[in-house]
């Protein structure tokens, strides 16, 4: 009997042992899990964040983008006008240029002087 008994004791105290194990072991899952289930909510957030800011850069290049295109067109604008005042000007010079030169003279003054017709002047008698 005293083997049994001593056989008997061992495995009472494996038996408790493996159930402060088990009870450890469930303490640390439990840890555990809500350690997982806190870093869950935390990547949340931080992905919320990370959506966030990636929708503000989105809005902010979309204003800026416009912006640009805006600019661009009003440069554009303008340099056709410029361009178109530099064309006006170069024809003005061009005309002054021909009818100030001997070729538009005689042109430009026969044109606006018309020519003298001879006239005789007779002595009554």
């Amino acid at each position: 009997m005293r083997v049994n008994d001593a056989m008997l004791e061992r495995l009472e105290n494996v038996i408790d042992t493996l159930r402060e194990n088990s009870i450890k072991m469930g303490q640390m899952l439990a840890v555990h899990d809500e350690k997982l289930t806190k870093q869950d909510r935390i990547d949340a957030v931080l992905f919320e964040k990370v959506e966030s800011v990636h929708r503000e850069v989105n809005r902010q290049s979309s204003e800026i983008k416009a912006g640009c295109e805006r600019d661009i067109r009003k440069v554009d604008d303008r340099l056709r006008k410029i361009e178109m005042k530099m064309w006006t000007i170069a024809g003005a010079i061009s005309i002054i240029s021909f009818v100030v030169s001997p070729i538009g003279q005689r042109i430009v003054g026969s044109a606006l002087t018309p020519t003298p017709s001879a006239t005789i002047i007779q002595g009554t008698k």
